[in-house]
């Protein structure tokens, strides 16, 4: 949720199951199956463009379910006809199944990286940089509550691809990826524990001098 406030308490439970029912599983090989598995960006995007009381009605794997749905109508991969019905169309140019049953556990334990090349990073290890104060109309990995917030540069992580573009189709953009810590009390004020940090990884148009 981005470090709002209000939201309740966290809860664990304990002894928590994978699954708690089976359709659950269903839809978690749903979408490691799907066509559309190959951007995580915009998969992430597409929960995030639900209506804010589904959002919050929502369990985790409802959501799950509507966001492969979407991307798969988005995608072409399906028709609202044949979603609804939950049969396919023969008569449809995407009868034949992009991934047969037979290729799906190839295409599942195929390796793949989100590591690219990309030039020299701008900042280094021991840096003092500052999280800007984006707010970007589309997706982004750059949570609310370290914008404006100043943190030191403590990894390196080389270049990756980055969200921000990828979940919208513009390509893979990569750019540099670093590991961030900022201290609890820049983040939260005085009040906070001077023993506290929270450490993220943050693409580098995220960051600037501080």
């Amino acid at each position: 949720m981005g470090g709002m406030h209000g939201m309740g308490p966290v809860a664990p439970e304990v002894n928590e199951p994978v699954f708690h029912h089976p359709w659950e599983g269903r839809v978690h090989a749903l979408n490691l199956a799907s066509p559309t598995r190959g951007n995580i960006d915009a998969g992430r995007h597409r929960i995030e463009m639900l209506p804010p009381a589904d959002y919050l009605r929502m369990s985790y794997y409802e959501k799950w379910l509507t966001r492969v749905e979407q991307l798969l109508l988005d995608g072409g991969f399906v028709t609202a006809q044949e979603l609804a019905s939950g049969q396919a169309d023969p008569a449809a140019p995407t009868s034949t199944p992009i991934r047969p049953a037979n290729t799906v556990e190839a295409a599942l334990t195929a390796p793949y990286s989100y590591i690219r090349e990309a030039g020299a990073p701008t900042f280094a290890v021991g840096d003092v940089v500052r999280a800007r104060n984006l707010n970007p109309i589309g997706h982004t990995r750059l949570p609310r509550y370290v914008r404006g917030r100043a943190g030191l540069i403590e990894r390196l992580h080389g270049a990756h691809v980055w969200p921000d573009a990828h979940a919208h189709g513009l390509g893979e953009q990569p750019r540099h990826l670093y590991g961030v810590t900022f201290s609890a009390r820049e983040l939260w004020g005085p009040d906070a524990s001077p023993r506290d940090s929270v450490s993220l990884d943050l693409w580098e148009p995220y960051l600037e001098r501080a």
